[in-house]
């Protein structure tokens, strides 16, 4: 006897609808936002359960808690508003009967198991390096304000700031004085924080595997494992293309016109192409950094050599980089799964 259970959560109340099989709606409970309560109201349910529920702040921690109390536990992407009548109780619904019809395109994969603290400090110093990242902008446009020009990384170190707030007036100079305390500030936490990433990611064999790709440092890489998780998760080289935002679709409209025999035939037309829009925005930015890197730092590497080629072949530099983050996402893959360490001589070999 299957149960299905939709969840729409919020963060002080839960509402959960109980769908039979065959659609019925048997019943919807609201309980609070709490671990223990939901289990409890779980365990009262009688036959086989089947859990949905919506991506959002706390979807990691219900999949922890819940997934040893039901037979299948799904995290759901959140699509598009749908129009019509809306409550918790409707969305629970609607959410249940996904599940049981079958109809998910999109499931969020959720289970960390040993990488949950190395998703957490990997979460934590992306949030801290962004934070950075605004006071020094806060900085550079304080400056822009009074219209003293400062340019590169030397206006945030100490010996580098003492000429440029000279040239502020006595108001502006105390705004950006406070401002460069926030900034030394969060350069130590920084810091701290990246120390900790590294540490726990020098407990996991697989990190020094992967560090040695070309592009993949320490950092990329810690942020790179808690989530790909396990290389399993994905058969084929493209189906990780498309996860990581890299993978080529071609879109097209009308494609269909009447033939003079009054049948139809396909239109032949320019079709647009992009890269896939439901994708890890890390996990884009991580190779595509590392293919930079390989550009700029790497001259001696195989890849180097091939993005050179490609532009001699007339092939357009954003182009040509894309097509080294797609290479350099294959290989990590491959490591991943061999849990061998880059060979320089195999991608030789395999150049085109």
């Amino acid at each position: 006897m299957k149960r299905y259970i939709g969840l729409d959560v919020h963060a002080a109340s839960t509402t959960l609808a109980v769908m039979s099989a065959s659609g019925k709606v048997l019943q919807t409970v609201v309980v609070e936002t709490n671990g223990q309560a939901l289990i409890e109201v779980l365990k009262s349910i009688t036959g086989e359960l089947h859990v949905c529920l919506e991506e959002g702040t706390q979807s990691a921690w219900l999949y922890e808690i819940l997934v040893p109390h039901v037979h299948e536990l799904v995290v759901v992407g959140i699509g598009e508003e749908q129009r019509g009548p809306k409550s918790d109780a409707l969305d629970a619904v609607k959410l249940a009967d996904r599940l049981r019809k079958g109809t998910i395109e999109r499931r969020v994969y959720k289970d960390r198991g040993v990488y949950r603290e190395l998703r957490e400090l990997g979460r934590a110093h992306a949030m801290i390096v962004r934070d950075v990242v605004r006071v020094q902008n806060r900085l550079k446009s304080l400056y822009r304000s009074r219209g003293v020009q400062v340019t590169g990384k030397a206006v945030y170190s100490t010996k580098g700031r003492v000429e440029p707030l000279k040239q502020l007036p006595a108001g502006t100079r105390a705004a950006t004085e406070t401002m460069y305390a926030q900034y030394d500030a969060l350069v130590e936490v920084r810091k701290r924080a990246e120390q900790e990433l590294l540490e726990e990611a020098r407990r996991h064999p697989i990190a020094k595997v992967l560090q040695s790709c070309p592009g993949l440092g320490p950092i990329r890489v810690a942020q790179m494992i808690p989530i790909v998780m396990t290389p399993e998760r994905f058969r084929t080289k493209r189906q990780f293309w498309s996860y990581c935002g890299l993978g080529i679709v071609m879109r097209s409209s009308s494609d269909w016109a009447r033939s003079p025999d009054g049948g139809w035939r396909r239109v032949q037309m320019n079709r647009t192409r992009g890269l896939n829009y439901n994708h890890n925005r890390q996990l884009k930015v991580i190779f595509k950094g590392a293919a930079t890197t390989v550009i700029n730092q790497l001259p001696e590497e195989p890849l180097h050599a091939d993005y050179q080629k490609l532009l001699a072949r007339g092939t357009k530099p954003n182009l040509a980089k894309l097509t080294l983050a797609r290479r350099i996402a294959s290989i990590t893959l491959a490591l991943w799964k061999t849990r061998e360490e880059y060979d320089r001589a195999k991608v030789r070999e395999q150049s085109p």
